[in-house]
């Protein structure tokens, strides 16, 4: 077991760091491989990036303890991601070429050749904060997945995946990071494809645990029984709000940087293709699995439900494929996280700094420091990876959301605008779960429609005013 899972480890470090050899030296390079991916790679490294702990550990998790019911999580958030790709990534990977800058908080801030640095800054201390705690969150997934398979310390996990992401980010930048991801992306379906087939068939096949759910109470209900809302409102409630937690992808500034160094705008369709295709068979398996782990593992008060998958790998498969499912997990893990950290990275040299860092040297330095702080993020965690993902990921797409919306529609708020519908966008997400009442709506739908109201009426007064003048 132990020896798989390093054998697969390897192969992630040596095709992260053979990118090194396709480096070209450059800030754009590092951060963005030069504009220069192909239609394939950008899709499974967006689908591995996306499907990420949080999907292994997180998802499944969630799934065993509400049942059928999370199916609308699942329908919800590919519907809501498609929607929001229909419109928004070309015209984002357009504004990218025009403007030619290295970070998504660049491309906002000029995006119609403007130069909003206030702005573009404030972009980059949002994402800055709420990335940091992303990766930590993906950390502390992977030393889940080692303390209950190997019987690991709980530290080792988040130790061994920071020096692996550091590794590789610090040989070729975004470049090696997608191509880890290319590969981590056939590992993870695998792994998810084998736990699903081998735990369907332990349970005399598909009717024979379809039969074991329904003797769960309200395991197989359409719907949570303790939605927020009775009746029809409920529902709509419950549906609406995974739909927009999936639009929320457009706020994530990790998952579309892989749009935005596409190769050809023109081959967005190929690249879209790839990632719906491989994306939506991943989230169906992980969402069968999680409600296979309810009936095959039972309920108990003590368990943690996040660790269903890590303990059915145990009990179900031979050494070698539970290193094969631990590797999936851990490339889940990695694949987000070395994302979530040149992003920071690229806050911090590209966005923040008064003086913009260009020797490759510093790049990397500066990612060697935000993989520190996000580990030491994720050994003082003591949050669940599924509620630290959907805290981060909510917070940034109410403060973004609304302005990238508004931009790819063809509007061009001032710079004062966009910073108070951000700022309002942002607030009302955290007041929103600070009150707890994301429990029954998910925090980033009130957060963008807020925030994006907020922003059509400054655009409106501004386009008042300047016909007045």
């Amino acid at each position: 077991m132990v020896l798989s899972f390093i054998g697969f480890l390897v192969v992630f470090v040596a095709i992260g760091l053979s990118s090194a050899f396709f480096s070209r030296g450059t800030k754009k390079d590092y951060y963005l491989a030069s504009g220069d991916i192909p239609p394939s790679l950008v899709g499974l490294s967006a689908v591995a990036t996306n499907n990420s702990g949080y999907m292994f550990i997180g998802v499944i998790g969630y799934t065993y303890t509400t049942g059928l019911a999370s199916i609308w999580m699942v329908t919800g958030w590919i519907l809501g991601d498609f929607i929001a790709s229909t419109f928004v990534h070309s015209r984002l990977r357009k504004a990218t070429h025009n403007t030619s800058e290295s970070s998504y908080a660049g491309v906002l801030s000029h995006w119609y050749g403007q130069n909003d640095v206030t702005l573009q800054r404030l972009i980059a201390l949002i994402s800055l904060v709420f990335l940091l705690a992303y990766a930590g969150a993906q950390l502390v997934a992977g030393s889940k997945a080692l303390q209950v398979l190997l019987d690991w310390p709980a530290y080792a996990g988040a130790i061994i995946g920071a020096v692996m992401v550091t590794l590789y980010c610090f040989a070729g930048g975004i470049r090696a990071s997608i191509w880890t991801d290319a590969a981590q992306s056939v590992v993870m379906i695998v792994a998810m494809a084998s736990m699903l087939i081998v735990t369907t068939i332990s349970m005399g096949g598909f009717d024979g645990a379809v039969q074991q759910m329904s003797l769960i109470d309200g395991f197989l209900d359409l719907f949570p029984q303790d939605l927020a809302f009775a009746g029809l409102t409920g529902v709509v409630l419950f549906a609406l709000s995974w739909m927009f937690a999936g639009f929320s992808v457009i706020g994530q500034p990790h998952i579309m940087v892989r749009f935005m160094a596409l190769n050809q705008q023109g081959k967005m369709r190929q690249a879209r293709i790839w990632y719906y295709v491989w994306f939506t068979a991943f989230y169906c398996m992980a969402t069968g699995v999680g409600m296979l782990s309810r009936v095959y593992l039972g309920e108990t008060a003590s368990f943690d439900a996040e660790l269903a998958l890590p303990t059915m790998a145990m009990q179900l498969f031979s050494p070698v494929m539970v290193g094969l499912v631990l590797a999936g997990i851990f490339a889940a893990t990695m694949s987000t996280a070395d994302s979530l950290v040149l992003n920071c990275s690229a806050a911090v040299t590209h966005d923040l700094l008064p003086q913009n860092i260009e020797r490759p040297l510093f790049l990397k330095l500066a990612t060697v420091v935000i993989v520190f702080v996000a580990l030491l993020l994720a050994l003082s965690s003591n949050q669940s990876v599924f509620n630290l993902v959907i805290f981060a990921w909510a917070a940034l797409a109410s403060a973004f959301g609304p302005l990238l919306i508004s931009l790819c529609l063809g509007f061009k708020p001032s710079q004062r605008s966009s910073i108070v519908a951000m700022l309002i966008g942002l607030s009302v997400a955290l007041v929103w779960r600070y009150f707890g009442l994301h429990e029954a709506i998910y925090e980033g739908l009130p957060g963008i429609v807020v925030g994006f109201i907020v922003l059509m009426i400054a655009c409106h007064t501004e386009k008042k005013t300047q016909i007045q003048d």
